[in-house]
């Protein structure tokens, strides 16, 4: 059974940046790909970011494009989502997803808090 875990969340600046990481286990997702969302307060989960395994291909959420970047090591088997020049608006937990053969995000880490005060 996948595992995602989450880990870099934290308190941050305004402007400043945070690098998040999730590791897999239990099963890999070369035939697909994985992903960042962010679920706010009293509001939905939205997509921020994704990346196709083997290739290496990236879609973003136009709120955070030129700011954030999504990259995997598929030998550690790990999602990472560098964040830079960051927002109050972007203050959120965060969660990454693995994508499933039917195309939908069927496996689902925990969740790390990211806080940017202004």
């Amino acid at each position: 059974q996948a595992q995602l875990v989450e880990s870099g969340g934290g308190l941050v600046q305004a402007g400043g940046s945070l690098g998040l990481s999730c590791a897999v286990s239990g099963r890999t997702f070369e035939r697909t790909g994985m992903g960042w969302f962010r679920q706010a307060p009293g509001r939905e989960r939205n997509f921020v970011a994704s990346i196709t395994w083997i290739v290496g291909s990236t879609v973003y959420a136009d709120s955070v494009k030129g700011r954030f970047t999504i990259s995997r090591d598929r030998a550690k088997n790990t999602v990472y989502l560098q964040m830079n020049a960051l927002k109050p608006e972007d203050t959120a937990v965060y969660y990454c997803a693995g994508l499933g053969v039917r195309g939908t995000w069927d496996y689902w880490g925990q969740g790390t808090q990211v806080t940017v005060s202004s």
